[in-house]
């Protein structure tokens, strides 16, 4: 039976240290992640290298994108409270840099190897994606990645990543690919956009991908959409003209979820000689920010049951999408190995049929058959010798089909089952089998368990931050 390689198994016993410290409800996730790999090693949905809990962050992940100049930078090294990554107009920091916490080493920046090449991380090779959409950048990762250690206790226990602007040109495409990438992953996102720039309009590209192509995910309510540097419109004549084109600007793209905030860095803000109007913009400049900063506080909370929802979601996954279509690939598969051996015999047939009239040897086949028939002991070595024939024509056609058929999902929605498909289609499976190799009664009633317990993680989680029973707590 396949299993997990070194580095799968490195990975637990790293998450159970981690978890035993910060949050040891979730160690019984961990064993449900765990059931779910052996099943998907069983029936080849699963690599020896890769597991169902590889595909999560287990740190609550916090994601900031934007085009450059928004003030990513500026709100991010204010909300650590210390001077990490670098400002300015221009794109002084155009990779994506992961943030974690450190105290020993902080201030120390790694390249993005650290991230391609470590399981920890929501990045573990990510430069296999980035081949993809874009063939040789993937054996550039640190042109794209990179970490930044900070010792500000806000990222404790958190991962965030501070984006490259949107206007990136020469890595656009893989750009967006990992932005995609960190989106999907990700706990909270704050879209940042500059009130320095009021014409939202030449953007369109950008507030296609940062909100048309987001309002209708069902985690839509995660991204936060922040107008940054508002304090430049205290200086015109009607500052909520601003405000009000970028509102527009969004609802045109169809937001109708996610927050709209207005904010400035107080560090570095231009002065606003109106006192009332300069107390209105900092009023709300921090009621905003005690919004965007409590959301940050929640995702630790929020983190727990994603983790146990993806759990979930992958047993169902497993059991309702993958199952029946590795049933439904092989069955095409075993249905394509006979029409293809039933063509071959009749056109060796026909062959026969061709060479028996053209060569007038009616009388001595009909002999040679006669005789096989009558003496099937006297003429064994002919009979041995069709067998073999036989065999050795059935495994050929069935490897050339089966070669054929993978080949032919490659770029397809199936591609990814090519895996569980070589497993399922080796030259000893039986054609006739009705079931994937390794889906039994068994592995069905583990997923089934999994489903279950899932359940039982979320009321354990729940008794973390609620008392439904009202009862007393000591």
């Amino acid at each position: 039976m396949s299993g997990p390689d070194k580095s799968i198994v490195k990975r637990f016993d790293s998450l159970r240290t981690h978890l035993e410290r910060e949050n040891p409800v979730l160690l019984d996730a961990v064993g449900g992640f765990q059931k779910l790999d052996g099943i998907g090693y069983t029936t080849g949905l699963l690599a020896s290298d890769e597991s169902y809990s590889t595909q999560i962050p287990w740190w609550p992940l916090i994601s900031v994108l934007g085009t450059f100049s928004a003030g990513k930078s500026s709100f991010l090294n204010s909300y650590l409270g210390k001077t990490l990554q670098q400002t300015g107009n221009q794109a002084v920091d155009d990779k994506f840099t992961v943030i974690c916490f450190g105290q020993k080493n902080a201030g120390k920046v790694l390249p993005g190897l650290a991230l391609d090449a470590d399981l920890r991380f929501p990045f573990y090779k990510i430069s296999d994606e980035i081949e993809k959409v874009a063939e040789g950048e993937g054996r550039r990762i640190d042109a794209y990645l990179q970490l930044k250690v900070s010792d500000s206790e806000v990222v404790r226990g958190k991962i965030v990543i501070d984006s490259p602007g949107f206007d990136a040109d020469e890595q656009r495409t893989s750009t967006l690919r990992l932005t995609d990438h960190i989106i999907d992953l990700s706990d909270l996102v704050l879209v940042f956009f500059d009130a320095r720039h009021p014409e939202p309009g030449a953007m369109q590209d950008t507030l296609t991908h940062l909100v048309s192509n987001t309002i209708s995910r069902p985690d839509s309510n995660k991204f936060l959409y922040i107008l940054n540097q508002i304090d430049t419109a205290a200086r015109e004549d009607n500052p909520e003209d601003i405000v009000g084109a970028w509102q527009r600007a969004l609802s045109q793209k169809g937001l109708t979820a996610g927050r709209f905030y207005t904010v400035f860095n107080k560090d570095v803000a231009l002065p606003i000689p109106d006192e009332t109007l300069r107390q209105r913009f900092e009023r709300k400049r921090d009621q905003d920010m005690n919004d965007i900063e409590e959301r940050i506080r929640q995702v630790e909370v929020e983190r727990a049951y994603r983790i146990v929802g993806a759990m979930e979601k992958e047993a169902y996954f497993i059991r309702d999408n993958a199952i029946p279509t590795l049933t439904s690939l092989r069955k095409k598969w075993s249905q394509s190995v006979f029409r293809t051996e039933l063509v071959v015999l009749v056109l060796l047939l026909i062959l026969m049929g061709v060479l028996v009239f053209v060569t007038g040897a009616f009388a001595s086949i009909g002999a040679l058959l006669l005789g096989m028939i009558v003496n099937p002991m006297g003429t064994l070595p002919m009979w041995a010798g069709l067998l073999v024939l036989l065999i050795v024509g059935h495994f050929g056609i069935k490897h050339l089909v089966t070669k054929r058929f993978l080949a032919k999902l490659s770029g397809t929605k199936q591609e990814g089952y090519v895996h569980a498909l070589r497993k399922n289609t080796r030259w000893f499976r039986s054609l006739f089998r009705s079931k994937p190799v390794g889906w039994n009664a068994s592995t069905q009633q583990e997923v089934v368990e999994v489903i279950e317990h899932s359940s039982e993680f979320v009321q354990k989680l729940n008794d973390q931050f609620t008392n439904p029973s009202g009862a007393d707590e000591s």
